[in-house]
């Protein structure tokens, strides 16, 4: 893409996004046929993707054998071990050039080595738009003046300025949305709000949950008084309950739960993938009051996050209980195994099964029919592959495998452990590893200490999210020491998993 072309698409998409009400937008892409535009975007990254024409050679795929849905089905998965991992960084972008995009953002593996995720000025208006919906849906940004405080992380890690950016994009289109960076840096956090917050009808805050809630607890400590700030939360990276959702919507003195917040399912590799909306938490705040509804639902016994997504945006399909998506972006994916557990119900499935249950979500919400849109769900488990994610950062077993492994300390430990996130009484959140001792040792509380420091020196060294999402205060894991065999964590003759949800 030359420099005229780029200009060219810039002011093409920009200009219609722009002139494009929301109401608009999603309508086109409730009347398009999904799987006929994630065919269509499959043509067009095999011909012009040079790292996906050779990863379809290598496997003698000819696109042109592939012309329904049928056959597109049949597609081999992608994964960043098969595909991104295998060919370089302008490969994997349109004709070769890296160059056709105008911002690199990084996410951090379990050996800190960073990926990079280049992206064009374009693919942000996808994001945009759903971060329109929860603005125009949920908060009415569009008739009340709104702050939007962003308090993910900032630098070259995706999230924070791809926020930033989205947020200024709806403010360009005629919002009358202020926003403001302080990042995480929680001091600065309250001194913006409670300087500037008056000078709006809302605020919104945009971070991780766990880290929003640490925000708004220090706040109340300081006699900070949130309910004259009429604060509203958008949240990405953690999956939390609604008892959760509650006991942070009363400290902010919110009046209603499924429009005073919204969670957005993210990921470094395309952006926004699906996002809460109040007809979502809606149905989710039902499901959560009866576990029975939703173990019926969900086939576990446990309350995944619940959104909508557009499908013409992100192409959700699911492949032995992980969910795949194929999305145009900077490196345009297609059925890429993003190795997160969850699943898809259409939004008829989803009232007709809630119907049974005797319950009407459209039928709650009447009042304000903003928010009820035809789209259908996706549910998300989280990774499944062993990772756990705290204040957004994924952490990997790895990480502690090699804190477990420096000398002394690896003469008192068998190398297997428990990694988790927990809350404490009042819901706060700690990253919690249960160790078992080698045998014959003893546990001690220096030695609990020690364990501890050795795992927290190494997750700050091999893994960056860890070391910059997570506030300093929150780092230090909470460590038991348990002893070998332990029939709670370290049963004998089961095969050891070292993280739990």
């Amino acid at each position: 893409m030359n420099f005229e072309n780029r200009r060219q698409l810039a002011i093409t998409e920009f200009t219609d996004f722009l002139q494009t009400p929301l109401e608009t937008i999603l309508q086109e892409h409730h009347n398009t046929h999904a799987s006929t535009a994630a065919l269509a975007l499959f043509h067009e990254v095999a011909a012009t993707v040079p790292a996906y024409k050779t990863f379809l050679a290598q496997q003698a795929i000819n696109p042109d054998e592939y012309q329904n849905f049928e056959d597109f089905q049949k597609l081999p998965l992608l994964t960043k071990e098969n595909y991104l991992q295998r060919h370089s960084l302008a490969d994997l972008c349109r004709h070769g050039q890296l160059e056709s995009c105008d911002m690199i953002a990084v996410s951090s593996g379990s050996t800190g080595k960073p990926t990079f995720w280049p992206r064009f000025f374009t693919d942000e208006l996808h994001i945009a738009t759903r971060f329109e919906q929860i603005f125009h849906d949920s908060f009415h940004a569009d008739t009340k003046s709104t702050l939007a405080v962003i308090c993910f992380t900032l630098g070259t890690w995706v999230v924070g300025m791809y926020t930033t950016n989205c947020c200024r994009i709806l403010a360009t289109k005629g919002y009358p949305i202020t926003v403001i960076t302080p990042g995480n840096n929680k001091e600065e956090i309250l001194r913006v709000v409670q300087e500037l917050g008056s000078h709006f009808q809302q605020v919104v805050l945009l971070g991780y949950p766990p880290f929003l809630k640490d925000v708004i607890d220090t706040g109340i400590t300081r006699g900070v008084e949130w309910q004259q700030y009429q604060i509203k939360l958008v949240m990405a990276g953690e999956v939390f309950s609604e008892e959760w959702r509650s006991l942070v919507g009363e400290r902010i003195k919110a009046q209603n739960p499924c429009y005073d917040s919204a969670a957005l399912y993210g990921t470094a590799d395309a952006g926004i993938l699906g996002n809460e909306t109040p007809l979502s938490i809606c149905i989710r705040r039902f499901l959560a009051n009866h576990p029975e509804a939703a173990r019926t639902l969900f086939r576990e016994s446990r309350l995944p996050t619940l959104l909508q997504y557009d499908p013409i945006s992100r192409f959700f399909e699911v492949n032995d209980g992980n969910l795949l998506f194929s999305g145009d972006n900077g490196i345009p994916l297609i059925r890429y195994n993003i190795m997160d557990s969850g699943g898809l119900i259409s939004y008829d499935a989803m009232i007709q099964f809630l119907a049974e249950w005797g319950f009407d979500p459209v039928a709650v919400l009447s009042e304000n029919t903003r928010g009820i849109r035809p789209f259908p769900f996706v549910y998300v488990f989280g990774r499944s592959n062993f990772t756990v994610s705290y204040f957004g950062a994924n952490i990997y077993p790895e990480n502690v495998t090699v804190g477990l492994e420096q000398p002394v300390i690896r003469e008192w430990v068998t190398g297997k452990f428990v990694l988790q996130v927990q809350e404490d009484a009042d819901r706060n959140r700690f990253l919690s590893v249960v160790v078992e001792l080698a045998p014959l040792v003893e546990a001690s509380e220096e030695k609990r200490i020690a364990i501890a420091s050795s795992i927290l020196s190494q997750l700050k060294r091999l893994n960056t999210e860890f070391a910059n999402y997570v506030p300093t205060e929150y780092q230090m894991p909470v460590v038991a020491l348990a002893p070998i065999g332990d029939p709670e964590y370290f049963p004998v003759g089961v095969k050891h998993r070292y993280t739990r949800k």
